[in-house]
């Protein structure tokens, strides 16, 4: 995976809203909702997929194209929520990882997908 920019692509995605005058409308609140919206038609396109189907969506270019517009879509609500909040994403990802290796140590949870409270 190619390193991100994301000062480069927050300062993008902030142009095009304040350009929109959007901004009155993307409250904290509203991003999350929009962000579930999102989610959930990524989680359409592969609503009726059989396992191995999804797993090759990369060999089929026109939904390959709707999957790549539904992750852009959840990607720039998130950065707009993270903008909003002033939260450290890079952080807050590492400090999550962390406390998720406490929850599924390796020898209890490798090839194993229970949850961290049935381990």
């Amino acid at each position: 995976m190619k390193q991100l920019d994301l000062e480069k692509l927050n300062t993008a995605i902030t142009k095009f809203s304040n350009e929109r005058d959007w901004d009155q409308f993307h409250s904290v609140k509203n991003l999350s909702m929009a962000l579930s919206v999102e989610a959930s038609e990524l989680l359409e396109i592969f609503q009726w997929m059989k396992e191995e189907e999804s797993n090759k969506v990369c060999d089929d270019p026109a939904t390959l194209s709707k999957v790549e517009d539904e992750i852009a879509d959840i990607f720039i609500y998130l950065l707009r929520i993270v903008n909003k909040t002033g939260v450290d994403l890079e952080k807050i990802a590492l400090h999550k990882l962390k406390k998720n290796a406490e929850k599924y140590p390796v020898d209890l949870a490798k090839g194993n997908s229970k949850k961290y409270s049935d381990l």
